[in-house]
């Protein structure tokens, strides 16, 4: 495949061993170029470089996940729970005990069969490694195979989202593993990659920052229900899936009209006009609840350790400004001062006029009461990540105007995954704040939402510690009916705003673009790769 001359044009000024490495890929595997509508090429909105879905909560190990892993249960389009590789299952009339027996025809990559005590243990790591699965094995008395296609989960208590838990379609998913991988201690990254999902994992030909490639498996078994969100009948339409590592966002672009790629999942909001205006072209919205940005910050060290410090810097966040210079169309942005997004069942304007309302005045007033000494705030800024890239450079000046000292540290993003692990002191290679962004699905209530758990030590990289909030989230997930999750969602909102475990920064929608000849692109939040085909 030769690359047109505009896209020639631009990958010499922005790197041309991109666009050349493009065209080396096609060449050296001519038998793909003579079959094109077997084999969908994808750029991802990352490089991918870690393997394992529990282990991180990044998005692009996720959509690896989806790639390779199957689960219990799934989220549908209308935000229903389903069964996945669950028959059928049942629940004891005191709600304690649930029973679930797996569908037949279930294998493992290598041909062995999936059974209850694969699920069994892949439950047990997932739970030890995810907030919401925090919270159910918190309930939880025992989990146990009954027979190879049979498992129990008996709890000590009632617990009212067993199901959701389960069927949960962001990070983390709980993926079924092959019972020997999930055996791998949750603090420590898998090393083996056999799934029992609808594509298989080809890691001789795993390329990082440069390709990654998946085989439709042909073992696997669809649901035959159609495809929804991510639930349904997993119908893989394509023999091969490549997602080509393009870090330059013209080049990506230039790929894209070119067809050199067939989907990129994330366009560049600055060129999102001209892929608009493209004929060859559509824009595809595939989480149309949108994603919630955040500025997070480091609990452990001056100076947001101090809540008065947290409360300055959330309230000089300006959500418009910020959106502004991190999209740009408004078509795809809107601000939202709730915890919870503005679109989702628990989005609340309670208290919501000390969040993030770019009150800057009043900000250098709090930053005064709360004594700040000048400490300067390393403030992390991953620069290949384009769906973020932009809002440390917004927040970084707000935070200026209040008062802050700032100094902004560059790195790629997968730098800033391992950097925000690290507890140590700014000065010795740790953080004091860096910015995120998650699916509406991962937000949404008190037990999915990350950053909303306060439980030291336990909780996600930043380590907000505060009893009560941990104990109105207990509540919220305990909760038996709508009325009283809502009621006790309304304090966990309130408690959150006094304590300020993060400052939701607004919303916005990631387009996708996609060549015409492309089908099939679902709404599932997550991107996935089967049911969409190449005409």
């Amino acid at each position: 495949m030769m690359l047109r001359a505009k896209t020639i044009a631009t990958a010499m000024t922005a790197g041309l061993a991109l666009g050349a490495a493009l065209c080396m890929l096609c060449a050296a595997e001519p038998g793909l170029a003579q079959n094109a509508a077997k084999v969908l090429r994808i750029t991802p909105h990352s490089n991918l470089t870690i393997l394992d879905p529990i282990w991180t909560t990044a998005y692009i190990t996720r959509n690896h996940g989806y790639m390779i892993y199957d689960t219990l249960f799934a989220t549908d389009e209308k935000g229903e729970i389903k069964p996945q590789m669950i028959d059928k299952w049942t629940v004891s009339g005191d709600k304690k005990t649930y029973t679930f027996t797996l569908r037949e025809g279930l294998l493992f990559h290598d041909d062995k069969p999936v059974t209850s005590q694969d699920a069994v243990a892949s439950l047990q790591r997932w739970g030890k490694r995810d907030v919401m699965g925090q919270e159910l094995m918190s309930v939880v008395d025992k989990i146990e195979a009954v027979d190879a296609k049979t498992f129990r989960i008996t709890l000590k208590s009632p617990w009212g989202l067993v199901l959701e838990s389960l069927g949960k379609p962001s990070s983390n998913v709980p993926f079924i593993m092959p019972k020997r991988v999930a055996a791998t201690p949750a603090d420590r990254q898998i090393d083996d990659y056999v799934g029992s999902g609808p594509f298989i994992f080809k890691k001789d030909e795993w390329r990082p920052g440069e390709k990654v490639v998946y085989l439709k498996n042909a073992k696997y078994q669809p649901r035959r229900e159609p495809a929804s969100g991510t639930a349904g009948g997993k119908v893989v339409k394509v023999d091969r899936v490549e997602w080509v590592i393009i870090k330059d966002s013209q080049t990506q672009v230039n790929a894209l009209s070119a067809g050199e790629i067939d989907v990129l999942e994330v366009i560049p909001f600055e060129l999102y006009p001209s892929v608009k205006s493209n004929a060859d072209l559509q824009i595809v919205i595939n989480n149309p609840d949108g994603s919630q940005a955040m500025l997070r910050f480091n609990h452990l060290h001056p100076p947001f350790n101090n809540v008065k410090v947290r409360r300055a810097a959330m309230m000089a966040m300006n959500q418009e400004a910020i959106l502004r210079g991190q999209v740009g169309v408004p078509d795809l942005y809107r601000t939202c001062t709730s915890f919870f997004p503005c679109k989702a069942p628990y989005a609340t304007s309670k208290g919501t006029e000390l969040t993030a309302t770019g009150d800057l005045k009043r900000a250098r007033e709090l930053l005064k009461e709360a004594g700040y000494d000048g400490t300067p705030v390393v403030l992390l800024q991953p620069t290949d990540l384009a769906t973020i890239s932009k809002l440390p450079i917004v927040a970084a000046q707000l935070l200026r105007q209040a008062g802050f000292k700032v100094d902004m540290q560059a790195m790629d993003w997968q730098t800033l995954v391992a950097r925000r692990v690290k507890k140590d002191p700014p000065g010795q290679g740790g953080w004091n704040a860096f910015m995120t962004w998650w699916a509406a699905a991962d937000v949404m209530n008190p037990s999915v939402n990350y950053a909303m758990n306060a439980s030291c030590d336990k909780a996600w990289f930043g380590w907000p510690c505060d009893a009560e909030l941990e104990n109105l989230r207990r509540l919220f997930s305990r909760a038996e009916s709508q009325a009283e999750r809502r009621a006790t969602m309304e304090k966990v909102h309130a408690r959150a705003v006094a304590i300020v475990p993060y400052a939701p920064v607004g919303e916005y929608m990631m387009p996708t673009g996609v060549r015409k000849n492309v089908k099939g692109i679902l709404k599932a939040g997550a991107f996935v790769a089967w049911n969409i085909s190449k005409e």
